[in-house]
C-alpha cells in the first residue's frame, strides 16, 4: 500500500461511519439551514414537532434578537447572498458603498440603525470596542494632566531646563494623539462614515485612515513615475512627497504620467489635494515644462507654464479650480500685507460670497504644446509649501517670472529664493497632435511650422573589407545579392 492510501485511508473510513450514523439517526427531525442573516424561509416558520421525554416547549426568539421582526419581506430576498442579481440589489443602494455583499446586508436590515444591527456577536463586539475606547480616554485625560503640571513647572527647578520641559509636553501631546487614534481605529461607524467619503477630516482617526490609504497605492505610483521620467534629479536634487494630489481636466481625470490631448489642456486644472497633518498652511503651485527642446544648443531646457501662491489650506479642503484665481491687481479677496489691515475693506460681491477662492495668480496659465516630431514633454505640477507660513509677494513673482521669465524657469532655485518646500507632486505628459496647431495659433503661440527631424548619424570606423559570404559573391553572378552588401542606402564604398 502506498503512501498516500495509507494517509486517507483513516479518512474514508471516517466519512463512511459519518454516512451510515446520518441513515440511521434520520428518524429525527432537524432544521439544518445555510447560513443568512435573513429571516426563515416559509416552511421554516414553525418550529419541527418532536417527540421528547422532557416535553420543554421551545422558547421564542426574542424581537429585539430577530433581524425579520416589523420587517416586509421583499419577494426576492430568500437569501441574502446567494439570491438577487446586481440589477436587484442597484435598487437599494448605490455601488459606491462597497462590496456586493455589504449592499445586500444593508438592503436587507431596512430603516435600522447600523450601530443598532440585531446580531448578538455584533453586539458583544461594540461592547468591547467600548470598554478598549473608554480605557483610551482615561489615558487621554490623565496625560492631559501631564501636560498641565508640566506647563506649571518653573524651569529653573528643573534639572533640564526649558527644553526638558518643551521635549517633555511634545512627547506628551504625541502620545496623545495616538492615543485619539487607537481609541477609534476599530469602531465600525468610523470605518462605514470613511469608506462612504463621509470622515471629519478635522479629526485624526479619519486622518490617519487616509493618509494609510494614500500610502497603501497612490504614493507609490506617484514615486515610480518620479523615479521612471527622471523628475530627480532633473528638476530637483531629492524629493519625497507627502500630500496626495491629483488633476483633473474639464471633468477629465488625468492619471499621473499620461499623454493628454491639447484640447483637454487648454485650460487650467482643478486639483483635487488632501493633507494629513492638523493646522493650516500656505502654499504655492507651480507647473513647469521640463522638456523644451533648443535647436541652437541642440538641448532641452524648462519653462514655466503656471504659478500661483498664498493658497490657504487644511486637512477639510479637497477642491481647488485654478480656474478662478485671479491675478494681484483684480483680486477679490482682501490682502494680507500689512498696509491693507488698516484700510476698511470693501464688502464683498455676490459673486464672491457665493464661492472665496483663496490664492492670488502669478503667472498665468499657459497651453500645453509640442512642436511635430519633438519626443514628449513632462508637465510637472509641483505643491511648495511656505516654510515660515507667510504671504510672498505675487507682484514680485510676476516681474520675475511672467513673459520673457517663463524660459530657462529653475524649480530649485525658486524654492531657494523664497524658502519653500516641495510636498506634492503630480505630471502629465504631452505631443503633437491633430489640435497643436489650431492651439497655437489661438493663443499666439510662435512655432507651430517647426518639424524636429532626427539626425542621422554615421559609424566613425573604416569600410571594412569584404571576407567570408560576401567575398565569395562579388562577381557578376551574385548581382541579385548586391543589394545587402554594397547598394546600402547612406554608405558609400
Amino acid at each position: 500500500m502506498s503512501r498516500p492510501q495509507q494517509v486517507t485511508r483513516p479518512l474514508v473510513q471516517t466519512l463512511r461511519q459519518a454516512t451510515g450514523s446520518t441513515t440511521a439517526c434520520s428518524s429525527r427531525a432537524l432544521a439544518i439551514r445555510s447560513f443568512s442573516s435573513t429571516s426563515s424561509r416559509k416552511d421554516e416558520t414553525k418550529p419541527p414537532t418532536t417527540t421528547t421525554t422532557t416535553g420543554a416547549p421551545a422558547e421564542p426568539i426574542p424581537q429585539a434578537l430577530n433581524p425579520a421582526a416589523g420587517q416586509e419581506k421583499t419577494p426576492w430576498a430568500k437569501s441574502t447572498i446567494k439570491q438577487g442579481n446586481e440589477e436587484d440589489l442597484s435598487r437599494f443602494l448605490s455601488e459606491q458603498l462597497g462590496s456586493r455583499r455589504r449592499r445586500a446586508a444593508l438592503a436587507t436590515t431596512g430603516s435600522v440603525p447600523f450601530e443598532q444591527l440585531p446580531y448578538q456577536c455584533f453586539q458583544e463586539a461594540r461592547k468591547i470596542l467600548a470598554q478598549d475606547r473608554e480605557e483610551k480616554v482615561a489615558k487621554i485625560l490623565e496625560a492631559m494632566a501631564s501636560i498641565k503640571r508640566l506647563e506649571k513647572t518653573d524651569p529653573s527647578t528643573n534639572r533640564g531646563g526649558k527644553a526638558y520641559l518643551e521635549k517633555r509636553i511634545k512627547s506628551f501631546k504625541d502620545y496623545i494623539e495616538e492615543l485619539k487614534i487607537l481609541a477609534d481605529i476599530n469602531d465600525p461607524l468610523v470605518k462605514r462614515r470613511f469608506e462612504d467619503g463621509n470622515g471629519d477630516m478635522s479629526k485624526p482617526i479619519y486622518r490617519y485612515l487616509a493618509r494609510r490609504k494614500w500610502q497603501s497605492m497612490e504614493r507609490k505610483i506617484i514615486m515610480q513615475r518620479i523615479e521612471q521620467f527622471h523628475i530627480v534629479p532633473d528638476l530637483l536634487p531629492k524629493f519625497e512627497p507627502s500630500m496626495a494630489v491629483k488633476m483633473t481636466f474639464r471633468g477629465y481625470k488625468a492619471n499621473p504620467g499620461a499623454i493628454l490631448n491639447s484640447r483637454y489642456t487648454e485650460t487650467p486644472p482643478t486639483l483635487r489635494m488632501q493633507v494629513f497633518d492638523e493646522g493650516e498652511r500656505l502654499f504655492s503651485i507651480v507647473v513647469l515644462d521640463a522638456d523644451v527642446p533648443n535647436a541652437k544648443t541642440d538641448s532641452f531646457e524648462k519653462r514655466l507654464h503656471y504659478m500661483a501662491t498664498n493658497i490657504p489650506w487644511d486637512p477639510t479642503k479637497e477642491l481647488l479650480p485654478l480656474t478662478r484665481l485671479t491675478g494681484p491687481n483684480n483680486n477679490s479677496t482682501p490682502s494680507t500685507t500689512p498696509d491693507s489691515s488698516s484700510s476698511p475693506t470693501p464688502p464683498p460681491s455676490p459673486s464672491s460670497s457665493r464661492s472665496p477662492t483663496p490664492g492670488t495668480l502669478a503667472v498665468p496659465w499657459l497651453p500645453a504644446f509640442s512642436q511635430k516630431g519633438a519626443p514628449y514633454h513632462r508637465l510637472t505640477l509641483f505643491v511648495l509649501q511656505h516654510t515660515d507660513n507667510l504671504p510672498r509677494d505675487p507682484t514680485e513673482l510676476q516681474k520675475l517670472y511672467d513673459g520673457q521669465g517663463r524660459e530657462g524657469f529653475s524649480l530649485k532655485s525658486f524654492r531657494d529664493k523664497f524658502d519653500l518646500d516641495p510636498v506634492g507632486f503630480t505630471m502629465f505628459r504631452t505631443v503633437w497632435d491633430e489640435n497643436t496647431a489650431d492651439l497655437m495659433a489661438r493663443h499666439n503661440i510662435p512655432g507651430a511650422e517647426v518639424e524636429f527631424k532626427p539626425q542621422r548619424v554615421y559609424s566613425l570606423k573604416p569600410p571594412r573589407r569584404a571576407r567570408g559570404w560576401e567575398a565569395r559573391r562579388q562577381k557578376p553572378k551574385f548581382r541579385h545579392l548586391w543589394k545587402y552588401t554594397k547598394r546600402i542606402k547612406g554608405i558609400k564604398y
